[in-house]
This record gives C-alpha cells, structure tokens and sequence, in this order.
C-alpha cells in the first residue's frame, strides 16, 4: 500500500477495566484498519514523560500520570491509508461530555467528579506524532528496524 500509514492507539486503563478493548478493535477492522501490533502493558513513569513531553511541566501533570497508572493498558498499531486523521477522528473529542455519540470517547467516556480526565483512548494527532509515540510504546519494533535496516545495509 503505497499510501499506508501507521498509528499508535492506547486504550488507556478505563477503557481496560470496563471491558471496551473488543468493541474498540471491532471499530477499527470495520474501517478496514490493520491492527500490526498489540500489546497489554503498565505505563511506566518514563514513557509518560516522553508520551507527554509537552505536558510534564503543566500543572496536571501528575493527574495524568496518575490516571494512566491506575492499571493496564492496550498498546495497538494500526495501518491503513489516512489511518493516523480517521483514527483520531474516530476516538472523538477529547473531553468525554464533547465527545459526539458514535465516536469511541462519546460512546464510552465518562466525565469523573474527581477531576481527572479519563476518555478511554490515546490516538495519534499527526504522522510525526505517531512514528514518536509507535517508538515509545513499542521500542522493541525501533530496535528490530535499525537491526533489519543495519543487516540490508551489510549485504549490500
């Protein structure tokens, strides 16, 4: 696919604890998406950092850290042609009360009266963030790439 694309989707540990995994897997091979990796893992305090870099120094930062530690969640690739726009669009606004019936944050956020925001999903906002966060949640495909990237080169 000469206009493929990859995207990084985190169903973040809300989405986890009230089962959404499936239903939003399902959304996403109806679109005709590819799901090339998926994974089930605890966020580290580093990834965070490095997921949220241009948040560290906010304020509620650490809200964040917090919700994202609550428990595990599903780091998924996905390819397809406009994948990294269709996803994003698919997950729906940010905040869950904005978010628009029929997106996956409209359908299965919540709004928390503990003030932490918790929206069910992570997708992509652009290319360039999508190949920078593939890398943090999925580093060991980074490693296998140089590899398989360093071996052609040899043989050549």
């Amino acid at each position: 696919m000469a206009n493929s694309e990859k995207t990084l989707v985190l169903v973040k540990p809300d989405g986890v604890a009230e089962g959404h995994i499936g239903d939003i897997i399902s959304r996403l091979e109806r679109k005709s998406y590819q799901i090339t990796a998926l994974k089930v893992i605890s966020a580290t305090p580093e990834q965070l950092r490095q997921h949220y870099r241009e948040k560290v120094e906010k304020p509620y930062f650490a809200e964040i850290e917090t919700y994202m530690t609550e428990g595990p969640l599903v780091a998924i690739i996905v390819s397809g042609t406009g994948v990294v726009k269709s996803v994003h669009n698919l997950a729906g606004k940010t905040r869950p009360n904005d978010a628009q019936p029929g997106t996956i944050r409209g359908d299965f956020a919540h709004e928390y009266p503990d003030g932490i925001l918790r929206n069910v999903i992570h997708t992509s906002d652009s290319r360039e963030n999508a190949h920078h966060e593939i890398a943090i949640w999925f580093p060991e495909l980074a490693v296998k790439s140089r590899k398989d990237a360093a071996e052609k080169a040899a043989k050549n």
